[in-house]
């Protein structure tokens, strides 16, 4: 029996239990509207209705979408162990809903002005996965 011991110190890895049938039909080309009304809970369905807003401009709807991801995730993270903090690795497929839609509320709340909340976001994101935080920009 092999013992894996964290020599950093912190909380082990959260990793969100997989999803596929959000994550499918988004990839089958299903508008993330009929996905997110069908899933509401799919982080990654929220994420893409906030990028989708973004693209287009609509950056307080896009705020919102991004912020209603992010709760559902947290919500998710939560029933997944997840104590506050701590790692949540993009490596991960099915945490990524999640990342995308923290990355999306820190770039619609740093295009309204809310400066802390980009921050805020933005730290959160480079603290749960760095690897998320570069490969989403």
């Amino acid at each position: 029996m092999t013992i894996h011991e964290n020599l950093l110190g912190g909380p082990p890895p959260t990793h969100l239990p997989d999803d596929p049938e959000p994550r499918t039909l988004l990839a089958q080309g299903t508008a993330p509207a009929d996905v997110a009304a069908k899933y509401p809970t799919s982080s990654l369905a929220w994420a893409q209705l906030a990028d989708e807003a973004f693209e287009r401009g609509s950056v307080v709807e896009s705020y919102a979408y991004a912020r209603t991801g992010y709760h559902r995730g947290l919500d998710a993270l939560r029933r997944s162990g997840w104590k506050g903090h701590g790692p949540v690795p993009w490596e991960h497929e099915p945490n990524r809903g999640f990342l995308r839609a923290l990355h999306a509320l820190a770039r619609a709340a740093q295009s309204i002005g809310e400066q802390e909340e980009y921050e805020r976001c933005s730290q959160f994101l480079k603290d749960s996965s760095p690897t998320a935080a570069q490969t989403l920009g």
